[in-house]
């Protein structure tokens, strides 16, 4: 993935094949919580406004990073402890289930910092 692809399903076609439904699961549950936020590419990944920087994902070698301004991952750090952590990542391993619903609360967690400006 060399090239910025010019959208969401673009960049899934790009990635390889046995990577793909995970790709399609963290974007479908990334849609199931902010229905309304603007899906786009953003640093070549896929990105999501919702009155704001909402949520970035990103393919990586042994995993998807999901993407969240800060204090999401130190607000959650109690749910994240099995998941490497960064100040504003969580690394979701390709060989383990996407935690569909903690990841839908991390997305609905930060959209209401986003209702509130914060």
């Amino acid at each position: 993935m060399k090239d910025e692809p010019e959208s969401v399903d673009a960049y899934i076609s790009a990635a390889p094949e046995e990577v793909r439904d995970k790709l399609r699961e963290v974007r479908a549950a990334i849609k199931a919580a902010a229905p309304t936020a603007a899906e786009s590419i953003s640093y070549k990944i896929p990105y999501y406004n919702y009155k704001g920087r909402l949520a970035w994902f990103g393919l990586q070698r042994a995993h998807i990073g999901l993407y969240l301004r800060p204090p999401m991952i130190e607000e959650h750090r109690k749910e994240l402890a099995d998941y490497k952590t960064t100040k504003s990542a969580v690394h979701l391993p390709l060989d383990e289930e996407i935690p569909v619903p903690l990841m839908k609360k991390l997305i609905r967690a930060r959209m209401k910092k986003n209702d509130t400006g914060e």
